[in-house]
């Protein structure tokens, strides 16, 4: 039971939570908490009056006349909307959650605290521009505004907590938190470290491969890792995942661009669907915006001012995870262990930077951490995991520290209406890498990636800590941005990503040795490729693609087997009979990733052992998890291999032996979850979803609160790695944690064509409308109007709240 749901128990013995569970009490309280939708508020801080049109499906459309009034809004409506989501997400990155959740959280305040995303954001705060900064000021006034104007959401109550005023450092701290939420590659230089400690370097290199062509796997002679081997538990790291979500998952995002030569309307369109981690409230929030410069539609981040993706009326943007590696453990040498106040470089000692913070505990006295930084950065070791404490210390360089500030680069997309504007935009997202997409009425559709990417110096892959004593792996500047990976009007006719390698094998920069497998992004460009007449309806179409590459690739050797039974038969016939489609009606979906769970269980004990299997499935970063598949695909075709092989018996095993007693296994498995009759295996059956509330959703909550603040269970289409995105975790199939969040699709030929939707709703509040209404639409895999027109607005009108400034005191 994780840390979070540990403390979660003390919920049984809360009144707020047992009277908001409560029939007839429960709804009366909530609605108390309700925004304000209908009617007029006056507000101090505004200039003039806004209008706030709430749409159909919970959209606030903002019509202001200055953009300090447009901002302020939107400060304001993501408050409304999202409180204890930007309440929480500040205790979780400032450090601050212990004050709230009591002892059991500690261990992730002393890693927040130690990687310091506040302190990040109060270095850079002087360099955003006055332009930026004024926004940043009108958007904290709003959310202030809201917090002192209407009541608190009930989870305030509930957990007993009043949140604090939010500043323009907030949002810069949401920032940096999304910057490690999509980085992470610490985590894999940990996970390999631990794997060549315990299995060796070939076994870690086969399952972790390096992308690159004939790229031996490099571990530093001076690093082994010794103090890694028989590290069980990462409390540090596990609390925080508790918190944020396992980091164990494959899927990731798609956006692809079409020029006007492949589509019926002769101008471009552009999809973006976000795959992330899903609960409740979504992450994503859909904003109107007019006012000033400002005539946008999509969807932006509570926290966080402007659109993160949309369109502007003129050009349209959307973004993918790119996943450059820019983070490096660093083994370094200090003059006591236990108690360190130096550290060796390049034969010199140098004192260590030290820092001391206190902060509140609930329910128990504050806590300390002390932070010690080498010039690589923060030790790391003792907040990881308590058993990691006297082995060998290692410090985090990490480039998103030497980035600047998202904000500035922001507003430059907001307001881009060409491709250079565009690209300049891009020149100041320095962290987290992205690949952006672009279109614009003018019919130019383009690609450029971004990021400050570390150039390494020769022999230094950044796959494993190296050592930071000797100067040899120090870093030799950034990938300049004018090198980075950029094209307008391809040649193709289109541009997708889909969190895969997008350079060649001849690009003079690594940007990053580990990708997520192709197998979206070649599904993706094989549908654009046929055809040249493209629709609102076929990108939509593309978005809801559950077509398996790797099953199409596996298949082939599973009905091979010789079946055992009459069971078996009849499983290789539905096998057989599957479309190679994630369906939520398919009993083949189910049967072959059952079985390939069983495939790839026997492979990894033949070599890990089943201890180490669990903590391999288990751990620790989330590009790891795909990156098994190519390895079993690669085997297939290799029926002798030793991987196949079971040292711990006297007979030599091949494939086959190993996919037969697979067969058997993934059956009995079913059997014993889902029932004898195959009927019940159906992929919707098994696979399934459940939107949980961040904070009070997970099982140690009582099961009447839980079913209070979580949406109902769903069946689930896609997997792993379809283009519709729906992963579980391989250490606990198949309940859904991580998928597609939000679909956006903009037609730059006539924008009122553009669609979106997201899940589960808008709005956060218990009981409210607009909380889980989005849910049914997108499972039905259909969108919504992206309206952008005051007229649309209007004719889809359910509510409109006018802010108006308060009269000025005498």
């Amino acid at each position: 039971m994780n840390a979070l749901n540990r403390w979660l128990q003390t919920l049984r013995r809360l009144p707020p939570a047992l009277a908001a569970a409560t029939p007839g009490l429960g709804p009366w309280l909530a609605r108390r908490r309700w925004p304000r939708a209908q009617g007029t508020f006056q507000v101090e801080g505004l200039n003039g009056s806004v209008e706030i049109i709430r749409d159909t499906w919970g959209v606030p459309h903002i019509f202001a006349k200055d953009e300090h009034d447009l901002f302020f809004a939107q400060g304001y409506v993501h408050a409304q909307d999202r409180l204890w989501q930007l309440e929480f997400g500040r205790l979780v990155s400032n450090g601050l959650l212990a004050s709230v959740l009591g002892p059991r959280v500690v261990p992730m305040d002393h890693l927040m605290r130690t990687l310091g995303l506040r302190r990040m954001a109060e270095k850079s705060l002087p360099s955003v521009t006055q332009e930026s900064r004024t926004l940043l000021e009108a958007y904290a006034a709003g959310v202030n505004a809201r917090i002192a104007r209407e009541p608190l959401p009930l989870e305030f109550t509930i957990l007993g907590h009043t949140p604090g005023k939010w500043t323009p450092v907030d949002t810069l701290v949401r920032g940096n938190m999304l910057a490690l939420m999509l980085g992470g590659n610490y985590r894999l230089e940990l996970l390999r470290a631990r794997l060549v400690a315990e299995a060796g370097e070939e076994v870690a290199a086969l399952l972790l491969p390096v992308h690159a062509p004939q790229t031996p796997l490099i571990v530093p002679k001076e690093a082994r890792y010794p103090g890694l081997r028989g590290v069980k538990a990462m409390e540090g790291l596990d609390a925080t995942d508790a918190v944020l979500g396992d980091p164990n998952i494959v899927s990731g995002s798609n956006n692809w661009v079409v020029h006007g030569q492949r589509t019926a309307s002769g101008k471009p369109l552009l999809a973006n669907d976000v795959h992330i981690g899903l609960g409740l409230p979504s992450q994503w929030y859909e904003n109107g915006l007019h006012g000033g410069r400002f005539n946008h539609v999509g969807f932006s981040l509570p926290g966080v001012p402007m659109l993160v993706i949309g369109h502007n009326g003129q050009a349209s943007w959307g973004m993918s995870n790119l996943g450059p590696d820019t983070q490096d453990f660093y083994v370094e040498k200090l003059d006591d262990p236990k108690s360190p106040k130096r550290y060796e470089y390049k034969g010199e000692w140098h004192d260590l930077e030290v820092l001391r913070e206190e902060f509140p505990v609930r329910g128990g006295p504050p806590a300390a951490t002390t932070i010690r930084s080498t010039r690589h950065g923060p030790l790391l070791n003792r907040v990881m995991s308590s058993l990691l404490g006297d082995s060998e210390p290692m410090a985090l360089r990490w480039a998103h520290t030497d980035s600047r500030p998202l904000i500035d680069a922001l507003l430059g997309l907001n307001l881009a209406k060409s491709w250079e504007e565009f690209r300049a935009a891009c020149a100041l997202w320095e962290s987290p890498g992205q690949n952006f997409v672009y279109a614009d009425v003018n019919g130019n559709v383009g690609y450029q990636s971004t990021g400050r990417i570390p150039i390494r110096a020769a022999g230094h892959q950044g796959t494993v800590p190296v050592p930071g004593w000797t100067g040899e792996y120090e870093w030799q500047g950034y990938i300049p941005f004018e090198d980075l990976p950029a094209s307008l009007n391809p040649p193709a006719g289109y541009a997708a990503t889909a969190n895969n390698k997008i350079t060649s094998d001849d690009y003079p920069y690594v940007i990053a040795h580990n990708w997520f497998p192709g197998y979206r992004a070649r599904r993706i460009t094989d549908l654009l490729a046929e055809g040249t007449k493209h629709t609102v309806e076929d990108m939509s179409r593309i978005q809801a693609e559950t077509y398996s590459i790797p099953a199409e690739l596996l298949r082939p050797y599973l009905l091979a087997v010789k079946p055992a039974d009459d069971a078996q038969a009849q499983a290789l016939k539905e096998l057989a009979a599957w479309d190679l489609r994630f369906e939520v009606d398919r009993v083949g979906a189910t049967l072959f990733q059952v079985w390939y769970i069983q495939v790839l269980r026997a492979l990894l004990r033949h070599k890990l052992g089943p201890k180490l299997v669990e903590r391999y499935l288990d751990s620790d970063y989330e590009r790891h998890g795909s990156m098994h598949m190519p390895l079993v695909i690669d085997l297939m075709g290799k029926p002798e291999d030793p991987w196949w092989d079971d040292p711990k018996t006297s007979e030599r095993e091949t494939r086959d032996d190993v996919l037969r007693r697979a067969l058997g296994e993934a059956l009995r498995w079913l059997g014993e979850h889902h029932g004898q009759d195959p009927k019940g295996w159906a992929w919707g059956r098994v696979h399934t979803l459940t939107y949980q509330h961040s904070t009070l959703g997970g099982p140690a909550s009582p099961g009447m609160l839980r079913r209070l603040v979580n949406t109902r269970t769903l069946p689930a289409r896609g997997d792993n790695y379809s283009v519709d995105g729906a992963s579980f975790l391989w250490s606990q199939p198949f309940k859904v944690v991580h998928g597609t969040a939000l679909r956006m699709i903009v037609d730059l030929g006539d924008l009122s064509k553009s669609v979106a939707i997201h899940a589960p709703g808008q709005t956060e509040h218990l009981y409210h409308p607009h909380r889980d209404d989005l849910l049914e639409l997108n499972h039905q895999l259909r969108y919504h109007p992206l309206l952008h027109t005051r007229q649309a607005v209007e004719s889809h009108a359910r509510n409109t709240l006018t802010l108006q400034p308060a009269a000025k005191r005498p």
